[in-house]
């Protein structure tokens, strides 16, 4: 059983870590592909759009077979209004002596490090992260997440619906404080621990999803680019690889782009240039900000598309056979798919549209 006995505290002012209790005995049997360790990761935010800023997150770090280990939470100084303190309950005043995310960006890394990120929409915690470790000048040093919400579907759990209060409920488990980081982070942690095994139980590949770290973007707020050194994505080590295609993944708001002024000229060839008027769509992570990357595209005169159909001259993503609703489209259709950085190489020569240009 995991410790329901630490009650969040009401207004901490800096980390706060606990130690817990030694785990059960190892079930057997259990998958040998099955990650070494998670984290379950929870955090509040002023928002959430890609300016917003975190203010409190909580780790719960379990071990491979979901008992915890230890679990850390700290506030954090957003350096601009709070945001929906309805929600999260951390006003202005609360936060003005919190540390700042720099500061606990080690502390937090530490705990990350060498396990699997669990989050109830992974996709959104694992951004506002990244966006934070970027603008600290660091690198999260997370290479695969788990949405506890995609393991739900896979594991076909009988939910109303699947918001966290919803599974917490089908597991018994008590919520005493919503939308409290620590308290969120202790309900998602022993809701995983009973699909953790009902997983394992029928050697279910666990969904997990290739995290890339942003090593270069825009912060827009700041009105500031941060260019860093690109890596490879980190092959998927167990299980299946997902995209973040399920859900409501939809957090990032929309941008309305200027319409594309050049006609279509059909697919990227083979090895072919890009040329003006293509129609480009991304999908999963990516190691330069998403919006970055549009807004290059749309500057070098391609039309940024929002899904992708027979029109589709090409699909960016670095997870080609991941089940995104984009990815599976474009194998369907014949959409040519490249990776991130040959994007990268051919925006650097991109051919004008003919018979537009004088």
């Amino acid at each position: 059983m995991l410790d329901n006995r630490t009650e969040p505290p009401p207004a901490p002012r800096g980390p706060t870590q606990m130690p817990m209790p030694s785990p059960s005995p190892t079930p057997t049997p259990w998958p040998s592909g099955y990650p070494g360790g998670y984290a379950v990761v929870d955090v509040e935010t002023t928002g959430l759009s890609r300016d917003d800023r975190i203010v409190s997150a909580a780790v719960y770090r379990l071990d491979a077979y979901g008992e915890v280990q230890d679990h850390w939470y700290s506030p954090v100084n957003p350096q601009r209004d709070p945001g929906p303190v309805w929600i999260h309950g951390l006003t202005g005043a609360m936060l003005a002596k919190a540390p700042l995310f720099p500061e606990i960006a080690d502390d937090l890394a530490e705990r990350l490090a060498g396990r699997v990120l669990v989050a109830h929409n992974a996709v959104f915690d694992w951004s506002m992260l990244a966006r934070e470790f970027a603008r600290a000048q660091a690198t999260a040093p997370v290479e695969h997440r788990l949405c506890t919400i995609v393991l739900a579907k896979e594991l076909r759990l009988p939910l109303a619906n699947h918001k966290l209060e919803t599974l917490a409920a089908h597991y018994g488990v008590q919520q005493r404080r919503a939308h409290h980081a620590l308290d969120d982070a202790r309900v998602l942690a022993e809701a995983f621990r009973p699909s953790l095994h009902l997983a394992a139980a029928a050697e279910l590949p666990l969904p997990l999803h290739a995290c890339r770290p942003l090593t270069e973007w825009k912060d827009t707020a700041a009105a500031a680019a941060h260019p860093g050194q690109d890596g490879p994505v980190p092959a998927p080590r167990y299980g299946r690889i997902h995209g973040s295609g399920y859900g409501n993944s939809g957090w990032r708001p929309a941008r309305k782009r200027p319409a594309c002024p050049y006609p279509n000229p059909g697919r990227l060839a083979p090895d072919g240039p890009l040329v003006q008027g293509m129609r480009v769509a991304f999908s999963g992570d990516t190691g330069i900000d998403r919006e970055l990357l549009e807004d290059r595209a749309t500057d070098a005169g391609l039309h940024v598309a929002s899904s992708v159909s027979r029109l589709t001259s090409l699909l960016v993503t670095n997870d080609p056979d991941s089940p995104t609703t984009k990815a599976i489209k474009a194998r369907q259709v014949g959409t040519p798919i490249i990776d991130e950085e040959r994007f990268a190489e051919l925006l650097k020569a991109v051919r004008p549209a003919e018979g537009v240009h004088g």
